[in-house]
């Protein structure tokens, strides 16, 4: 009689998938986040990794609440576009397929006339 394992009622389960940026995404958004450092308008950052929603958010102040979030939506790739920039209100500002055409919406605030 050999021994049998014991029978599972459940299979494992996965752990959730997270959506993240991808390492070329990150650098166009810090890209990005640099010249407006430089520039003096933002100073902090954080990013987020959820199941559905990859989330980079731009602070004037660490303490606040976000200026900016840029996020990645994977299940929108097909129909609005994978990007979108949100404003402080909640408001889509920009969205896309391609990242560097949506974060031109952000670009525009350094360009200032030089006295």
């Amino acid at each position: 009689m050999k021994a049998q394992p014991p029978s599972r009622l459940h299979p494992p389960q996965k752990p959730p998938e997270q959506v993240a940026f991808h390492r070329t995404e990150l650098s166009v958004i810090l890209g990005l986040y640099g010249r407006m450092v430089a520039a003096g308008e933002w100073r902090d950052y954080g990013i987020s990794s959820l199941r559905e929603v990859a989330v980079f958010s731009v602070f004037r102040r660490a303490a606040e609440n976000p200026l900016y979030r840029i996020e990645k939506r994977p299940k929108l790739r097909n129909k609005q576009g994978l990007y979108a920039v949100i404003g402080m209100d909640g408001q889509v500002l920009k969205r896309g397929h391609d990242l560097k055409t949506v974060l031109r919406v952000l670009e525009r605030k350094l360009i200032r006339a030089v006295e």
